[in-house]
């Protein structure tokens, strides 16, 4: 692996060694803070008037300000790993840390500030990363992981649409950005677990791989491509809203197939393995709510869009970010006990913002404040366990 040698890289500070290190930690505690200002909002405790509105800051910084940055500190790790090219550290991390961190800034306290400044800030963040994860890429010629490049592209675009939307005042353009946001981060986590998770479950358990099913796996994608076309081009409104329930229905039992062969009961003594299956298997239901709601069954979109986002989304990410920090870090793959507690506390925060509030909607309020406090401990858990972690060199004295 060409990187530097070890006395440049002890003269680092060790958060600024891989990209992992301060896109988490960031990115998890902003999680839990821009979580518990939304829930002081909803509970009436705080008036907050960031950018645009608080519902459009909520929308598009769990999308755009949290998940982004753990995709971003995702895949410019795993890029070193990919070529044998050193991914960014130092001054490089370090820009592209303060440029993620500068969205955020303006998001909050930018409501008197200009909307192309705001936006101009913001919608930097993904092309940068996108030229230094293509750059290592081309350089090694790794075909298979180029599409994450235009997918970042079209991330980038959803961005856009947000902030159109802002402009012309259409929350129509809002909706379309962020909702297609959240199918683009969908196929990512489908395509990413479904490469990880058979691996992971083989090594953690110590039994056989369970080997893909080309055909199942390019249903499984090409449909959830598919549902992301129609509705980012919005031809959904000229098609059947029973084809698309049935799309969506295909995508659900093709994901869950997968899920089911990867064999979640034999992990239950690991908890980054548990974690990670329960996490994939909120795509399926996801999926499938949505499929019910456009068979015409009285599912909101919330609910639907939330199994996805709090579910998938939250689950996946905790659990991730618990391995990726040791295993990149140089520790044993083995999580602190306390870290199964985060898991059950994220799981809990999805379900009560899913299943309990359609049960009980007369209790919405409750289920609401339930998943917040849910989901900011959970987080919180992270960064305070992690914190050590990321901060610290890695004890085998290895870069990175």
């Amino acid at each position: 692996m060409q990187i530097s040698d070890l006395a440049t890289e002890q003269k680092l500070m060790p958060l600024l060694r891989q990209a992992f290190r301060p896109m988490f930690l960031l990115g998890g505690a902003f999680s839990a803070i821009a979580m518990l200002l939304w829930g002081l909002v909803l509970a009436g405790h705080i008036q907050l008037t960031p950018f645009a509105n608080v519902l459009f800051w909520h929308s598009h910084e769990m999308i755009f300000g949290f998940v982004v940055a753990i995709v971003i500190g995702f895949l410019l790790t795993a890029v070193q790993n990919w070529t044998g090219l050193r991914a960014p550290h130092g001054k490089t991390l370090l820009f592209i840390t303060l440029l993620w961190l500068a969205g955020r800034l303006v998001l909050l306290f930018g409501q008197s500030l200009p909307l192309v400044l705001v936006a101009a800030i913001d919608l930097s963040f993904l092309p940068v990363c996108a030229f230094l994860l293509a750059k290592p890429l081309i350089q090694t010629g790794q075909q298979r992981n180029l599409f994450f490049i235009p997918v970042l592209a079209l991330l980038t675009i959803c961005n856009l649409l947000m902030y159109i939307g802002v402009a012309y005042h259409r929350y129509d353009l809002q909706q379309l950005g962020s909702q297609n946001a959240v199918w683009l981060v969908t196929l990512l986590m489908t395509i990413v677990g479904g490469r990880v998770l058979p691996m992971f479950t083989a090594n953690g358990t110590q039994t056989k791989k369970a080997e893909p099913i080309v055909w199942l796996d390019r249903i499984a994608l090409g449909s959830l491509w598919l549902i992301f076309i129609l509705h980012f081009l919005t031809l959904t409104q000229y098609i059947h809203a029973y084809a698309i329930s049935v799309l969506f229905a295909i995508s659900a039992i093709a994901i869950a197939i997968r899920c089911a062969r990867w064999k979640i009961w034999i992990t239950a003594k690991v908890p980054l393995l548990w974690s990670l299956h329960i996490a994939y298997w909120f795509i399926p239901i996801g999926l499938a709510l949505y499929s019910a709601r456009y068979a015409g069954l009285p599912i909101s979109n919330s609910v639907a869009l939330h199994a996805l986002t709090a579910g998938a989304m939250g689950s996946m990410i905790l659990s991730m970010m618990a391995r990726v920090s040791l295993g990149h870090s140089g520790r044993v793959l083995k999580p602190k006990a306390i870290m199964s507690v985060a898991f059950i506390l994220v799981i809990a925060a999805a379900v009560s913002r899913t299943l309990l509030i359609s049960i009980w909607p007369l209790e919405t309020t409750h289920w609401l404040m339930l998943g917040v406090a849910a989901w900011c401990v959970a987080y919180l858990l992270y960064v305070i366990v992690y914190f050590p972690v990321l901060t610290t060199p890695r004890p085998d004295g290895r870069p990175g």
